[in-house]
């Protein structure tokens, strides 16, 4: 009784702690998440869709609400953002993953605490209920930065908090429509002898992400998704490479989301941050720049999330839509899917 006494006075206190942290910081945080941009029109998604995809996209922002305003870590927020994505069957990542060529599910994640550089990163997992908690671990408890398909699995064996579920388990029967779409597609062009890159444009609705800054002033990222619909010979994005999908650093945050070729060969996430810092660029101007320009020149489209540690937010895309919501430092907080929003 004594023990369950002191733990409890000892949980109250970590609380209060938390709290006066954030009091004596103002209680100055902010969130950004996005669930992935892509061709994404008001005709194509009914009235019930939309306030399905508001209200997931709600839950994650509560979940990171919950943390930073308790004086929690942006760490913590962006995992917990993450994980309500990943547990969400509308979005490209954990429950909603899409389908590989061979009619199984892959699934990629990273995260990165930005005043201290460390990151974490699994690639190909097909039995990690929240890809995103794996990352983190391999984070806190590896000499490592990424671990991929077996190996991570392996990894994932030895983490006793690490949930595990069948590869079935992803299964949802939006995802498995479009691969049926894509296999019908892909036949045509070989039967026409016509492939054309470009084709993919759009057509992914991939990744899911966050970005935190909390009352003591650190800036944290994390990105999760199940990669590109009827991918084939492990492909892997840029969701789990840090630099490419997803960077944190003392100054900037960022989380993308598009065709993860192209955001590879940009290092998309690394360059808006080093505009702000190497070049003193607005964190919108930074964004918009890599985003509307450098992307879209070398014949890829997506989009991303950003935050700066002064709590200023961008959320740049060059698609038709991208599912996103924020929470400002001044308490502003919405959703929104189109660009017109």
């Amino acid at each position: 009784m004594r023990l369950l006494m002191t733990l409890v006075l000892a949980m109250v206190a970590m609380n209060t702690n938390a709290q006066d942290a954030a009091h004596e910081a103002g209680g100055r945080f902010a969130l950004v998440i996005h669930g992935g941009a892509g061709v994404i029109e008001r005709a194509d998604l009914s009235a019930a869709d939309e306030r399905e995809i508001r209200a997931a996209l709600d839950v994650a922002l509560d979940a990171g609400h919950a943390v930073l305003s308790a004086g929690g870590t942006a760490l913590d927020a962006v995992q917990a953002a993450v994980v309500a994505l990943e547990e969400s069957p509308r979005f490209n990542a954990g429950k909603g993953a899409v389908y590989n060529a061979i009619g199984r599910h892959e699934l990629d994640a990273s995260i990165m605490e930005g005043h201290t550089r460390r990151a974490g990163a699994v690639a190909g997992v097909t039995t990690v209920r929240n890809p995103v908690t794996l990352a983190r671990v391999v984070m806190e408890r590896s000499p490592h930065v990424m671990l991929m398909g077996d190996g991570a699995e392996q990894f994932a064996d030895r983490q006793p908090d690490i949930e595990r579920v069948g590869n079935d388990w992803f299964d949802t029967e939006t995802r498995y429509e479009q691969l049926q779409r894509a296999r019908e597609r892909e036949q045509a062009e070989a039967q026409a002898g016509e492939v054309d890159p470009q084709d993919l444009k759009g057509k992914y609705f991939g990744t899911v992400g966050a970005v935190a800054l909390d009352v003591h002033g650190h800036i944290a990222t994390a990105t999760s998704t199940g990669g590109m619909t009827n991918k084939k010979f492990g492909r892997v994005g840029d969701s789990p490479i840090v630099g490419a999908g997803t960077w944190a650093d003392e100054r900037c945050g960022v989380s993308g989301t598009g065709w993860g070729e192209f955001f590879i060969r940009n290092a998309v996430a690394h360059d808006i941050c080093a505009r702000v810092a190497y070049r003193g660029d607005t964190l919108q101007a930074a964004a918009d720049e890599v985003i509307m320009k450098r992307v879209p020149e070398l014949g890829g489209d997506g989009g991303a999330i950003a935050l700066d540690r002064e709590g200023n937010i961008a959320m740049p895309f060059n698609t038709s839509g991208m599912y996103r919501g924020w929470i400002k430092p001044d308490g502003d907080r919405g959703t929104a899917i189109f660009r017109e929003e």
